[in-house]
């Protein structure tokens, strides 16, 4: 979709809530996402659902509980309804496109963009994002979700079974032989510590799932979470990895992975075997990722190569026995 067909659809979808103006793109990717205003609102996020992602039911979903957090309290988006009192708009084309409140603050960083600051600070700042995800899953624990709640798994085989939510990864068309064979391995190796996580008691149940710099907004000394779209079903600390799968070549890299573990445990206790994975679903981001570029992205997109690597480093680490998270 360019971005002038989105923008024709996000002006047919603004429609539909009662407002005015021309909407302003903010993201095309797997959602179009634009900035627009609505009366006794004021600015507002209007999301056109990409196509064969999510179904309807996955999509109320994710409104029902993006709303059920921000009645107890966190500073998540808040789904806004028609005029009619809608929930979403079915557009001429098929798309679904919903409405959400507008969250103040910044983007903390952006991928492949060095974070500001030294240790401390970004200590600090993961900190912050650490209790967010907390505050996130104990709020979530104490909902009770309507009998149609559907959303995605992030389990076992949604990240390495036959065929996980975001594609083979092993099977990267770009990766070599040679790639292929270390990913198929690193892939068969998380499955057996996924396996004795889970027969140990692992803390499983509803995830943001990509809990990325752009996705975390900064507000004064906390941050707020967007963009649930790829929330789900799964392990928790699935979470706290995908944070970390963005700064594995950052110099403060343990300053961070401390912050992150202390804000969480101020919220919600972690255990050993807890710590001992953190690495694991790191580097089970860093391969969902290269599953999600294969049906997205160009053949040619420098991406790929960009996410093999990362996701072929974790692997040759954890086989090896190292430290994931020791400085680059």
């Amino acid at each position: 979709m360019t971005p002038q067909e989105a923008g024709a659809l996000a002006a047919e979808a603004l429609a539909a809530w009662g407002g005015t103006g021309t909407p302003r793109l903010l993201k095309l990717r797997e959602n179009a996402v634009f900035e627009v205003a609505l009366p006794e609102v004021g600015r507002a996020v209007l999301r056109l659902h990409r196509r064969g992602y999510q179904s309807e039911d996955a999509i109320r979903s994710e409104l029902w509980w993006m709303g059920a957090l921000a009645d107890r309290g966190l500073g998540v988006p808040r789904p806004l309804a028609t005029p009619g009192g809608e929930g979403i708009a079915h557009l001429a084309d098929g798309r679904i496109a919903s409405m959400l409140t507008w969250v103040e603050g910044r983007p903390i960083g952006a991928a492949g963009v060095p974070l500001p600051g030294d240790g401390a600070a970004q200590l600090r700042l993961h900190a912050s994002v650490g209790r967010a995800v907390a505050e996130l899953h104990v709020a979530t624990d104490r909902l009770t979700l309507p009998p149609a709640f559907r959303r995605p798994r992030w389990d076992a085989e949604g990240l390495v079974g036959e065929a996980p939510f975001w594609g083979r990864f092993w099977e990267h068309p770009a990766a070599t032989p040679d790639e292929r064979a270390l990913l198929t391995q690193a892939r068969h190796a998380a499955a057996a510590r996924l396996a004795d996580y889970a027969a140990g008691g692992a803390d499983q149940g509803l995830i943001h799932a990509d809990v990325l710099r752009e996705n975390v907004l900064r507000q004064g000394h906390r941050v707020a979470l967007i963009d649930f779209d790829d929330s789900g079903w799964g392990f928790r600390l699935y979470d706290l990895g995908t944070a970390l799968s963005q700064c594995l070549d950052e110099p403060h890299l343990p300053a961070i992975v401390e912050g992150l573990i202390e804000g969480y445990a101020t919220e919600r206790p972690l255990s050993p075997a807890d710590l001992a994975m953190l690495p694991w679903f790191t580097a089970l981001r860093t391969f969902a990722s290269v599953g999600w570029t294969m049906p997205r992205l160009a053949p040619d997109d420098p991406v790929h190569r960009r996410h093999l690597d990362r996701a072929l480093r974790a692997a040759r680490i954890l086989l090896d026995g190292g430290d994931l998270f020791a400085p680059p």
